[in-house]
């Protein structure tokens, strides 16, 4: 089940809001709980058990961390508990991957396992991690109480996709929240919203990208047509989807960290990572980047600590090595910006720099979303205009001109400027237009999913 689906919308959502609204508040993390766990089942049901295994895990390792902190056994708890999260991510996510670079080295041909990969395991195993490494460090108390902790690990806003939420930015209102009319009314425009950029931006830029697949055409002004609808695409998807976390979020008392902050507005490498999945960055920077030493180790150890997070950054979205190289070149960029590009980027104003950034991420997610290294080279090829193809041809004209007023409407809410424009209406204008805009886009969005139209989430896949 994804949130941008009818059955989502107009079934489980509305039950279990009235199931949790209804019930004393000792019971409200058991209907979050049970309403997670179908959440995930509806969707996944042969690895269900895998996210209870999950939980338990890390719950009874925790528990046994608290009870002999500051010992060699808290240690070797904390060691097997990321040992058996590390274990599941790698088997079911990197085992064929694995396979197949080993076949390709030495020449054999040991069969792949074709395991499938389980929804959101990327992302909460990450956030159990940081819950038993917390609880190591001192920085939270273990949970007792099981249902709890289920509902952290559980929890169906944020299951799928994040935003990564650790167990200290909610571990209070796991215990003890409360939801104002003012905090529902903001969580459902923020769904609304989110909802709205997924379905209607994201889905038809990945509509746009499908064309170019298929098309016998392959210019260069329909390759960049297809760079620009992906890197739309992917941040509408997944900031869409972190928006629609968020606002659920607040429906039920809980406030997540944000996730985006308008990243295509950077003007260097390092400040788009600062803007762009939050969540995932400040994890390697705080589980992987400042334990290896961070910036306060000799130069050599700073690079190498650089190129570490980022080989790990690139194998986290993906098992293969188009993305293992992806985060290789980010980590290139960002030990450029620290060594000297930064300065130079300072020296040349505010448009350059800019241009620089956007030329770097659109070609990056061409790398990206490409099947394999060969296709990735392809792709920017075509993009780069290096393929001898013509500049331009009827189908990439056509659709040109069919989604000019799309792309343009979607590259200004990369921008502050539509929020900046609402808050400027006056308060009584915007409380009248407020709901009746986000009734529209509620109906738009209906009308698309019962359409039956293409309606991908680009996260599943990692």
């Amino acid at each position: 089940m994804v949130f941008s689906s009818v059955p989502f919308l107009y079934v489980f959502l509305p039950v279990v809001l009235l199931g949790y609204f209804l019930v004393p508040r000792r019971f409200k993390n058991v209907v979050l709980l049970a309403a997670s766990l179908f959440f995930y089942y509806y969707g996944e049901r042969a690895y269900t058990s895998l996210l209870l295994i999950s939980s338990l895990s890390d719950y009874l390792h925790s528990l046994y961390i608290e009870k002999h902190r500051g010992t060699q056994r808290a240690k070797a708890a904390l060691i097997s508990s990321i040992a058996v999260n590390l274990a599941l991510l790698g088997f079911f996510k990197y085992a064929d991957f694995l396979i197949s670079t080993v076949n390709s080295l030495l020449r054999t041909s040991i069969p792949l396992l074709k395991v499938p990969l389980p929804i959101g395991i990327s992302f909460f195993t990450f956030q159990t991690m940081s819950y038993t490494i917390d609880v190591y460090r001192g920085r939270v108390h273990a949970q007792k109480n099981l249902v709890t902790m289920g509902t952290f690990v559980c929890l169906f806003p944020q299951l799928v996709a994040g935003p990564i939420v650790r167990y200290s930015d909610i571990a209070l209102e796991l215990e003890q929240r409360s939801t104002t009319l003012d905090e529902v009314s903001a969580g459902a425009r923020r769904f609304v919203v989110g909802l709205a950029k997924k379905v209607l931006v994201a889905n038809a830029m990945g509509e746009l990208c499908g064309l170019y697949r298929s098309a016998g055409e392959q210019t260069t002004l329909f390759a960049l047509l297809y760079a620009a609808a992906f890197t739309i695409q992917i941040y509408y998807d997944f900031s869409g989807y972190s928006d629609m976390a968020i606002g659920l979020g607040l429906l039920f008392g809980f406030h997540f960290p944000e996730n985006f902050n308008y990243p295509y507005l950077s003007r260097s490498v390092s400040e788009f990572w600062r803007r762009w999945h939050m969540t995932l960055g400040g994890w390697f920077r705080d589980y992987v980047y400042i334990p290896l030493g961070g910036n306060r180790v000799p130069r050599l150890l700073y690079i190498r600590n650089i190129f570490v997070v980022w080989a790990l950054t690139g194998l986290w979205h993906g098992a293969a090595w188009n993305f293992v190289v992806w985060g290789l070149l980010f980590g290139v960029l960002l030990t450029a910006e620290k060594l000297f590009l930064d300065k130079w980027l300072q020296k040349c104003g505010r448009i350059l720099p800019h241009v620089y950034v956007m030329a770097v991420v659109v070609l990056s997610f061409v790398l990206f979303n490409a099947s394999s290294m060969q296709g990735a080279l392809a792709d920017i090829a075509a993009v780069l205009g290096l393929t001898g193809a013509p500049f331009a041809g009827t189908l990439s004209l056509y659709y040109l001109k069919s989604y000019a007023v799309l792309l343009a409407v979607s590259v200004v809410g990369c921008t502050p400027w539509p929020k900046k424009l609402a808050l400027a209406l006056p308060e009584g204008v915007r409380a009248v237009l407020e709901p009746v805009a986000m009734a529209v886009l509620l109906l738009l969005v209906t009308a698309y999913l019962v359409d039956g139209s293409f309606n991908p989430f680009l996260y599943f896949r990692f």
